[in-house]
């Protein structure tokens, strides 16, 4: 994965020779790696693109999840919480806060209190039965494992 990441990281990288402040080639080079799985080298440009789109939710969502990746989940939801600064109903960004206050911090009842709060901001969002499931899915395990104790 990685000389895949890096063959085709390499024109991007080239190019960003001549524009090294250009936030969209930043972000591309930064997907590049990502797609390679090179969480290190993705965070690193997705940050330098961030640097010159600052407000750029799908940019710091993406640099989230890397960060998420490399075991900084404080990192991570920081980014995430950053991102709501700028929209504070963004779908994707509360579902995101949701999965690693569940996943990384192993807190369902803050998991579950971002999806409903994402739910109650989005009412007419067309995965709003997925959340609902997933909701209900987490609820039920936090059960399971407290009648096992």
């Amino acid at each position: 994965m990685k000389r895949m990441g890096d063959k085709h990281a390499q024109p991007l990288l080239t190019e960003l020779q001549k524009k090294p402040n250009d936030a969209a080639l930043l972000n591309k080079t930064a997907l590049t790696y990502k797609a390679a799985h090179q969480f290190d080298k993705a965070a690193e440009y997705f940050k330098k693109s961030l640097d010159s789109d600052p407000k750029n939710i799908a940019v710091r969502d993406d640099y989230a999840s890397c960060l998420f990746y490399l075991g900084d989940v404080d990192g991570a939801l920081a980014q995430l919480q950053k991102s709501l600064t700028y929209d504070p109903k963004h779908p994707g960004t509360l579902y995101n806060i949701g999965m690693i206050e569940w996943k990384g911090k192993g807190d369902v009842d803050a998991a579950v209190a971002t999806w409903e709060n994402l739910l109650k901001l989005n009412p007419n969002m067309a995965q709003r039965d997925q959340i609902r499931h997933l909701i209900d899915m987490v609820k039920q395990s936090k059960t399971a494992v407290a009648a096992k104790q």
